[in-house]
């Protein structure tokens, strides 16, 4: 862990109880927010190992100084641990909670061209791991609940900040929370990671996506086997050869579109604020039943869209190879070879078919292709069924309309919809329960920074994370105050 002085963040006027609003878009000297931010950057909760207790207790001194109690949560596992702060309502109305993770995945330090862990900003931007996903959000979320503690607005209902450990499918993550401590986490609806805000070129916002369900995560294991022996002596049947074939085949393989109503909408409302024939594109994938034409038409979006990866992911079933293990040594050809493959599906599919899919594009039964993970196939089917059938959160909610109303507020030329988030994150532990989420990343970005997500000199734009505080401010303004 890496400990920097509070010093750089004009928290130390926080802590005097001096807690104003967001500064003027751009003013690199003055966001608090970016300040705030730039601080949390400063603690490596890379994970593994996922050491986030300093962070909390860093969060504890600031929520402290403003009178919010609060406390931390820690796991078995020492070093994870979660931050909880309630801003106390008059209790006519049930809480509203605003979570986000404090872990951020790991650094290939050679390829920044900053220190990861350093709080820089360069260029209007804050650059570090986790800026973006989710150090970022956090930051706006706490800044947005110190400003509204600052305001002294009466409120109707607890405003929860919750600062987790362990994201997505971590052992302490929120499902031990909700777990172990649901009596903290409970609310009527919760905010969380999720839907982009997204700019054009020129940088105007353009569109507002509030995600109301996530994709779900499976995974396949891809095993093949050889004969071992020395090197010098290259086997026809090298298990790594095969193994190599079928990832090839894997990789310019793709799976046809699968489009949900949810989704289908969601490109309709993209293809009215688009023109020519990434208009009609899109409004094929809105309207077309013909699956030649979804192919064709989801290509030329893939390709050409603005944010072709995202819109690539958002129509259907991703399958991604992130792990390859084989070898021992150098000088000896293992006998054994295997993959890891990701999947993100679309609600409605399940792995079973996906695992078909990637059988007959590979086309070598010397490759066993199998459900990853330990659980039994009745534990798996049992699983997916539930993921498969669990609803979408509501668009009818207070909070839903109190996000849609802020954004407009603030970015009043961008459409507002309702999406698919095409990755997942830590919503199951309320939605399971029967709790609305909803998942913005709550700052306007363009597609270049969107692809730095896990990926070198991750950033946001100072004038992005001061425009998004004040949406959240505003949003708990309507939906909290009395």
């Amino acid at each position: 862990m890496k400990w920097i002085s509070v010093s750089s963040f004009t928290a130390l006027a926080l802590f005097a109880g001096s807690i104003s609003a967001p500064a003027a878009p751009g003013d690199t000297n003055s966001s608090k927010t970016a300040a705030l931010l730039q601080d949390l950057l400063r603690f490596d909760t890379s994970n593994p190992p996922g050491r986030t207790i300093e962070q909390a207790e860093y969060l504890k001194k600031i929520f402290d100084a403003a009178g919010i109690p609060n406390e931390i949560i820690r796991t078995p596992d020492e070093g994870r641990a979660h931050f909880i702060a309630r801003l106390k309502g008059d209790g006519s109305k049930r809480p509203v909670l605003l979570a986000g993770h404090s872990d951020v995945v790991p650094v290939e330090r050679a390829t920044w061209t900053v220190d990861p862990f350093g709080g820089v900003i360069k260029d209007g931007f804050v650059l570090g791991r986790g800026a973006m996903d989710f150090k970022g959000g956090q930051a706006v979320f706490a800044q947005a609940v110190l400003m509204l503690a600052e305001s002294k607005k009466p409120l109707a209902r607890d405003v929860i900040f919750l600062a987790e450990a362990d994201e997505e499918a971590g052992e302490y993550g929120t499902t031990w929370l909700a777990k172990n401590h649901w009596d903290k986490i409970d609310a009527e609806f919760a905010l969380n990671e999720g839907g982009w805000i997204f700019q054009d070129k020129g940088g105007v916002t353009r569109q507002v996506n509030i995600t109301t369900r996530d994709k779900i995560y499976s995974g396949l294991k891809l095993e093949v086997l050889g004969t071992p022996t020395h090197s010098s002596r290259p086997m026809p049947d090298s298990a790594i050869g095969r193994l190599t074939r079928a990832l090839a085949k894997v990789s310019v393989w793709d799976t046809d579109p699968t489009l949900t109503p949810q989704t289908r909408a969601y490109f309709e409302a993209l293809s009215k604020s688009t023109e020519g024939a990434l208009a009609a594109d899109l409004a094929t994938l809105a309207k077309s039943e013909d699956p030649a034409a979804l192919r064709e038409a989801g290509k030329r979006v893939s390709e050409k869209g603005d944010y072709p990866l995202l819109w690539h992911a958002l129509m259907r079933n991703t399958v991604a190879t992130t792990v390859v293990k084989a070898g021992v040594k150098e000088n000896v050809i293992p006998g054994a070879a295997e993959a890891y493959i990701n999947v993100r599906l679309v609600p409605g599919s399940v792995p079973w078919d996906v695992l078909k899919q990637v059988e007959a594009a590979i086309d070598d039964p010397s490759v066993k292709v199998s459900l990853a993970g330990t659980m039994s196939d009745a534990e798996a089917r049992d699983y997916y069924d539930k993921a498969t059938k669990a609803a979408a959160s509501s668009t009818e909610t207070e909070l839903y309309k109190a996000l849609a109303e802020s954004s407009k507020k603030v970015w009043p030329q961008a459409e507002v919809v309702s999406a698919l988030f095409e990755a997942g994150t830590d919503a199951s532990a309320w939605r399971q329960r029967g709790v609305p989420v909803y998942g913005i990343y709550p700052y306007p970005l363009d597609n270049n920074t969107l692809e730095r997500m896990h990926g070198n000199d991750e950033r946001i734009a100072v004038k992005s994370l001061d425009e998004g505080t004040q949406m959240i401010f505003d949003t708990l303004s309507k939906v909290a105050g009395k």
